[in-house]
């Protein structure tokens, strides 16, 4: 059907039709000389063809393209189009090559050639275009890689515990080897893990309440916490930041410095205090406790130290208040107390004997009394119908700072007149007539003092007993 439309046209509809239907078409002489040239595409004979009429057509192109125009005068036959090639043509202004992809036709029974081409060059600055933005794209990727490099050396590499945690999850996303070394545990079994359980229960809410009001205000204090496992305290920073289509959080924790030297010591003494199995207490110059070990709360009967704290050590050490005020009162006018007995009376009424050592320490910046307490044996309770053994001088002596001297003397009287008593009897073979001659005493004395220690059968004997000769 085309064929046989286009056979009907006359020559010059012909030339027409060839024109419009292509950006460039050439009438080339068997010697290969442009003869004539018409240019449908805009700019085309400006850019590359002004010069070309009577110019060979192989001289027109670029060296690399002079091969595909000889293969084009050559291959091109009557009656036969050849495929299609793309030379390039030199731009006259000096910018990129000009592409044109030409096919040739030789006209039958004329030798000349009819060329056509379609101009390349909107295909080609898409394609500089795109070769243009994969460059971009690679030169992007390349800084986004190096900074991914950086970033992971440095996290890497940080000295700093660096955390990130998912803050939809409060899951553990990443963490560095420094996070991993403070917390005593490998990265792969903490990531993953809810970042709360990273520290110790009592602080752990606090660390919730800092990540949920970091979500809610974008801001949060830095506090301390202590971490699991006994890791020790450390610092706490927290910041919100966005990534792709999530937010995560960036955690920072800074170890708080352990007590060094000194106070390390301390320290571990306060820790051997604590577990050591005599009672101890600290209280202040008023008398009040300011801290305890459990044996301390165990000899008072408390659960726990805060049910002592601000109390007055009187409301369970001593007998009475002459002995806990002569207590203090050496302790502060001498510096330190040994071996004063005393009791520990229980909150529910136990008492326990005790052994006393104290120590006043008034420097420093609280001025405060030590006090250490030793259960002593319990004693063996005496046979029955025994008598209790009287004190002697070394246990007198003992009660000195503890009781009055006025409670003393009488004490120390009346044993020297129990003793006394005893030995008389004792000497006398239990003649109480002779007894009271050898203490120089009446027999009415002798026997109220009898009566007073309880020593002897007194019931009728007073009467019975007949005076030695």
């Amino acid at each position: 059907m085309l064929r046989d439309a286009v056979s009907h046209l006359d020559a010059q509809t012909t030339g027409a039709l060839v024109a419009a239907a292509t950006d460039v078409s050439l009438i080339v002489d068997p010697d290969g000389v442009i003869r004539d040239a018409t240019f449908g595409a805009d700019g085309l004979a400006e850019e590359a063809g002004e010069s070309w009429l009577g110019r060979r057509w192989i001289d027109t192109v670029t060296a690399e393209s002079r091969a595909k125009i000889a293969s084009l005068l050559e291959d091109a036959g009557p009656g036969t189009v050849t495929r299609w090639r793309q030379v390039n043509h030199p731009s006259r202004s000096g910018g990129a090559d000009v592409p044109i992809r030409y096919s040739a036709l030789r006209i039958p029974g004329d030798g000349r050639i009819i060329a056509i081409g379609r101009d390349l060059r909107a295909l080609a600055a898409l394609q500089q275009r795109l070769a243009e933005s994969q460059q971009a794209l690679e030169r992007d990727y390349a800084r986004l890689r190096g900074a991914e490099t950086r970033y992971r050396v440095l996290f890497q590499l940080a000295g700093e515990s660096v955390l990130i945690v998912d803050a939809g999850t409060r899951r553990v996303a990443e963490i560095n080897p420094a996070a991993a070394r403070l917390l005593g545990r490998s990265a792969k079994r903490i990531v993953g893990q809810d970042v709360v359980d990273l520290f110790e229960p009592e602080s752990a809410r606090a660390v919730q309440s800092l990540l949920v009001g970091l979500r809610l205000t974008g801001q949060a204090e830095d506090l301390h916490a202590r971490l699991a496992h006994r890791r020790g305290e450390a610092r706490v920073s927290a910041a919100l930041f966005r990534q792709e289509t999530g937010t995560n959080i960036l955690v920072r924790l800074t170890q708080v410095a352990a007590p060094s030297g000194p106070a390390a010591s301390r320290s571990g003494a306060l820790e051997v205090i604590e577990a050591m199995p005599e009672g101890f207490v600290v209280t202040d110059r008023d008398r009040r406790i300011i801290g305890a070990n459990a044996a301390f709360l165990d000899l008072v009967q408390l659960a726990t130290e805060h049910q002592a704290k601000g109390e007055p050590l009187d409301r369970w050490l001593g007998r009475e208040g002459t002995e806990i005020n002569a207590l203090f009162s050496t302790l502060v006018e001498h510096g330190s107390v040994r071996h004063f007995a005393t009791v520990v009376r229980g909150e529910f009424g136990a008492v326990e004997e005790v052994e006393v050592a104290a120590v006043s320490v008034p420097g420093g910046e609280h001025p405060c009394l030590g006090f250490t307490l030793r259960s002593l044996p319990r004693r063996v309770a005496p046979a029955a119908g025994g008598r209790e053994l009287p004190r002697s001088v070394e246990q007198m002596t003992d009660l000195v700072g503890r009781v009055s001297m006025k409670t003393l003397v009488r004490e120390t009287t009346d044993l020297i007149e129990r003793l006394c008593i005893e030995a008389a009897l004792r000497i006398t073979n239990d003649n109480r007539a002779s007894a009271a001659e050898m203490l120089g005493l009446s027999r009415q004395g002798f026997y109220a003092k009898l009566r007073r220690y309880g020593l002897g059968d007194l019931d009728g004997s007073e009467d019975t007993e007949e005076e030695p000769g």
